[in-house]
């Protein structure tokens, strides 16, 4: 368990992944999805406030795990049950909480792909399948006519400049982005918590070769 300054602990930001609500059934009403990013805005705003590089790691990685998890169920779900992003919202309670799971945790990743780029492309850009799923969030969400108009127009067409998805054009510019200094990513302080982050993978994974035994190899006689 990681200890948090007070300003923010990681079951706030962590419940900004809509299935930690479960028992709230969302309509695709428009001040509903409003209050929701309300909540996510305020956990990034606490979180940027952090100011300690080590635990915004730790926890947008945990974050994007569990994430990724829900946009994963939440996808076979809804295609499995052959819901169309831009027909009518279903009825059926499992498929409406599927689809704002799609709809709200797609607008999440955005906002903490612009505002911590370094961070998500750390963890996004090894992982295959986490590409191909924000792919498809990103093409259902356009579909569902929710982000056409309001604070969120350029959000899904930002999100996927900044990760490569879409090609960047000529006058994008991160919007979180500071002119006169860089995203705080680029410190020494981020550099040196990556790399301690890198050793520590490294360790961990020699821990599991060590744990499955020693190899056995042919001696040159065998050859």
């Amino acid at each position: 368990m990681f200890i948090f300054c007070e300003r923010i602990n990681k079951e706030q930001f962590l419940n900004c992944v809509s299935e930690y609500f479960p028992e709230r059934h969302w309509s695709l009403d428009r001040k509903l999805f409003e209050t929701k990013r309300k909540d996510q805005m305020h956990a990034l705003k606490n979180m940027i406030e952090l100011n300690d590089i080590n635990q915004q790691y730790k926890i947008i990685d945990i974050m994007l795990k569990g994430l990724f998890k829900v946009l994963e169920d939440s996808k076979s779900i809804l295609i499995g049950a052959d819901v169309q992003a831009d027909g009518p919202l279903p009825h059926d309670e499992k498929l409406k909480d599927a689809y704002s799971h799609i709809v709200e945790n797609t607008a999440f990743f955005g906002d903490v792909a612009l505002r911590f780029p370094k961070i998500v492309h750390y963890y996004y850009d090894r992982n295959s399948n986490w590409n191909n799923l924000i792919r498809w969030g990103i093409s259902f969400c356009n579909q569902t006519g929710v982000f056409d108009e309001g604070p969120h127009t350029h959000l899904l067409n930002l999100m996927a400049q900044e990760l490569g998805i879409n090609e960047k054009s000529p006058d994008y510019k991160n919007p979180f982005k500071d002119e006169d200094d860089d995203f705080i990513e680029t410190t020494d302080a981020f550099r040196k918590a990556f790399k301690d982050e890198e050793k520590r993978r490294k360790k961990e994974d020699k821990r599991k070769e060590l744990r499955k035994g020693p190899r056995i190899s042919k001696t040159r006689s065998e050859l």
